[in-house]
């Protein structure tokens, strides 16, 4: 009889409120430590993009924003604010649907989703301005530093995954997705290898990050719950470099845009 496959997720507790600047990697050694863990080889820590970004100071003052006449145009189309309509096509490619309360965008690194990710909800406002969180300026590149960072403490072979909330075209409600991803594949091709019956596997693709953000995002809620870091053990694959652009359908074979 084959072993039990277990993947155990644990919220890690304690972290304070982050700040531009703040050792993330720091922080998170010390609430893994006092939430019992210590961490292994092949282990993976799933982290919100919000405190990435905070940590990266992409916290932006909508005082400090000026619309251009498109923003200016757009905005009454979607009943937002022109200064964050001017955020959004500042941190976008394309604009490719808007009505009232949304812009689905292409993101400058390549992702289809609403209002270029920009988000004010559990932003920290001071002295009552208005602030809005941006993306990471390169995900991927800021879960590599974070897992180098974090191996350099600990020793043990680690996979970061950076993740964020999205909407999704054909189903309703928001899901944990990828957006950053080191130390471990983002995506993971089947094809050729056998099912149960013995027949070769000839389109599947895994997501792989996908689904562990999206299981971590269980622990991790949408609202004030304050658990934004995940620690993952049991994922299922063995760790490689990988890259959560691994994960962008090409143009090209988009048969929606």
């Amino acid at each position: 009889m084959e072993p039990a496959a277990t993947l155990s997720l644990t919220a890690l507790s304690g972290l304070p409120t982050i700040a531009a600047g703040a050792d993330l990697a720091a922080l998170i050694a010390e609430a893994a430590s006092r939430s019992g863990i210590a961490f292994q080889s092949g282990d993976v820590l799933v982290v919100a993009q919000k405190v990435v970004s905070k940590a990266e100071g992409r916290r932006i003052r909508l005082a400090d924003v000026t619309p251009s006449p498109r923003a200016l145009a757009l905005a009454p189309e979607v009943d937002k604010d022109p200064r964050l309509v001017e955020l959004i096509l500042q941190e976008s490619h394309e604009v490719l649907r808007a009505r009232p309360g949304v812009i689905v965008v292409v993101h400058r690194l390549g992702l289809v989703l609403a209002n270029a990710g920009i988000d004010a909800s559990n932003v920290e406002s001071e002295a009552g301005e208005e602030a809005v969180l941006l993306l990471p300026a390169d995900p991927d590149r800021s879960a590599e530093e974070l897992r180098r960072q974090l191996q350099a403490r600990t020793g043990a072979a680690l996979g970061i995954v950076i993740n964020d909330s999205f909407g999704r075209a054909w189903r309703r409600g928001t899901i944990g997705t990828a957006i950053g991803v080191a130390g471990l594949p983002a995506l993971i091709d089947l094809r050729g290898t056998l099912d149960r019956s013995g027949r070769a596997l000839r389109v599947t693709e895994l997501g792989a990050a996908d689904e562990l953000a999206a299981a971590a995002s269980l622990l991790m809620g949408q609202a004030g719950e304050g658990r934004p870091v995940v620690h993952a053990r049991g994922f299922p694959y063995p760790l490689r470099p990988g890259k959560a652009s691994e994960l962008l359908r090409p143009a090209q074979l988009d048969l929606f845009r």
